[in-house]
């Protein structure tokens, strides 16, 4: 198998990109490599890596590395709503536009697995279940170009898409800004977070199952061809109050508080169903309560102190 990862040295693609080449998969990485860490040095030793320094939105470089592959995983993405609307170009061309172009370079015979987010969803009605046939109401520049390329993969024959629910875990790109990882972060750095909107309630998914997802995906493609999955943890739809809560329970003295005022900008609310697939063989490792275990022994040997004297 011919693997191209876009995006590989990310926050999923530094988890997947190793499970990938164990397998003695044929795996190239493009990516701008822009934070200068050597986050894949590990793969460096597999004769069966191949990391490219490049833009996913060049024509000139995707388009001969998407010819030799058998699949493609575009991981490449500006994530989350309030990065995408610092750089709303950024976020069309990354997020749509590149996906898009690479939907329509493929052919029926290379496969796509392509994470969009379950952030589609955007408000779900109160106590009903998200399923892969509820209607997409994205409420941020960052849910609407995830759901375009989403069309545009689905619409191409020859894709599966995984909408990933809210992802979580130690990784070697960090990433802090994470709902699950930001609160613990705060539960063991500062022991207090206070609230906006804390009965706004979210689906998690540790990182390695999101690994697993593409696996199973891979694994039974063409069972799975041109439909959307839910991936994320069904017994973890949770509200921030009881996320909290979850932290407090292995995080002492950590207090946290809902604000009388102030709103979340980012205003997601429902729960999900990932009955679809699990139907089909895949499930979860990870729970919720094992994954802020991990993130604490995580945060032990991390510091976010790059302007501080201590």
């Amino acid at each position: 198998m011919r693997v191209l990862v876009t995006g590989g040295a990310g926050y999923i693609g530094s988890v997947l990109v190793p499970a990938l080449i164990g397998r003695g998969w044929d795996v190239t990485v493009l990516d701008t490599f822009a934070s200068g860490e050597p986050l894949l040095a590990a793969c460096c030793a597999a004769t069966n890596f191949h990391p490219v320094r490049g833009d996913t939105r060049d024509p000139a470089v995707v388009a001969p590395l998407v010819k030799n592959a058998d699949l493609v995983i575009p991981l490449a993405a500006l994530v989350g709503a309030p990065l995408c609307a610092r750089d709303t170009i950024g976020a069309t061309t990354l997020n749509r536009d590149a996906i898009v172009a690479i939907a329509k370079m493929t052919s029926p015979n290379q496969r796509i697995i392509y994470p969009t987010s379950n952030s589609g969803y955007g408000v779900g009605e109160a106590n009903a279940f998200c399923t892969e046939e509820s209607p997409l109401r994205p409420i941020s520049l960052y849910g609407r170009t995830k759901v375009e390329a989403e069309d545009a993969v689905l619409a191409s024959g020859h894709g599966v898409t995984l909408r990933l629910a809210t992802v979580f875990g130690m990784s070697p790109r960090m990433r802090l800004d994470l709902l699950v990882n930001d609160f613990t972060w705060r539960a063991v750095t500062d022991r207090a977070v206070v609230l906006f909107e804390a009965h706004f309630r979210r689906n998690y998914i540790h990182v390695r199952d999101v690994v697993k997802a593409f696996l199973h995906a891979a694994d039974n493609f063409e069972s799975m061809r041109n439909e959307p999955y839910n991936v994320g943890l069904s017994a973890a739809n949770l509200s921030k109050a009881q996320l909290c809560e979850r932290i407090a329970r292995q995080v002492p003295g950590f207090t946290y508080l809902e604000a009388p005022i102030g709103e979340d900008p980012d205003k997601r609310d429902y729960i999900v169903s990932n009955a679809k697939l699990e139907a089909t063989g895949w499930q979860p490792d990870v729970t919720i309560d094992a994954g802020i275990q991990e993130l604490i022994k995580g945060f032990q040997m991390m510091r976010n102190s790059r302007y501080a004297n201590v």
